[in-house]
């Protein structure tokens, strides 16, 4: 009997490598998820070119076209509740997300972020670390709200910094952590084992 599987869709602006992480989980025999459809702000985002050899539904849907960046998460809006999408994911997605679309899905975006927030928040985290001198650093899965990284945590991995990483090295290492720890989180949401209040999320039995 089949199963009917959360649908999800990935918001992108580049290479997709959490979208392929993403995807390849969603394969797995014990998967609850499916990825639905993938939007990029841009039309030479590789991500894109995964979705296609992945017989995924994508688009190309640049701001530009819309009077605003309202008008822009209303088009998004629409064509989300059209195919009926449980879950957004950010997957590299560079635009800011604004109340517009938070609105639409409250508690229902997700984004991964290559710090141990709140520390290193926003653009070049694992560049910050090194330059801080951190010894630990990691990643986070955290739902989306109106600040920057500022959304109820979900989950996170710790990394160690070690002496000679740079931050080429220490972004590798994290990487490899972001692909198992996103698809995790999503797993749970379908479960719905994810409890919110207020900042806080538990993660329910």
């Amino acid at each position: 009997m089949d199963i009917k599987k959360g649908k999800v869709a990935i918001l992108l602006s580049g290479r997709g490598s959490n979208f392929e992480a993403i995807y390849n989980n969603s394969l797995k025999k014990d998967s609850n998820f499916q990825i639905e459809i993938v939007v990029s702000d841009k039309k030479k985002a590789r991500g894109l070119e995964l979705a296609e050899k992945f017989g995924i539904e994508n688009h190309y849907i640049p701001p530009r076209k819309f009077e605003t960046r309202e008008h822009y998460e209303k088009h998004l809006i629409q064509l989300f509740e059209q195919k009926n999408i449980g879950l957004i994911c950010l997957a590299g997605f560079m635009r800011i997300i604004t109340g517009i679309l938070i609105a639409g899905f409250r508690n229902r975006i997700m984004n991964i972020h290559p710090s141990l927030l709140p520390a290193f928040p926003g653009l070049n985290a694992q560049g910050q670390a090194i330059g801080y001198g951190a010894k630990i650093s990691g990643c986070t899965v955290h739902f989306v709200d109106e600040g920057m990284d500022t959304g109820p945590i979900i989950l996170q991995k710790d990394i160690k910094v070690m002496d000679n990483d740079d931050e080429d090295s220490l972004s590798i290492r994290i990487l490899k952590e972001e692909h198992i720890l996103y698809s995790k989180a999503i797993q749970l949401y379908f479960d719905q084992k994810l409890k919110i209040e207020g900042r806080k999320v538990t993660i329910l039995p």
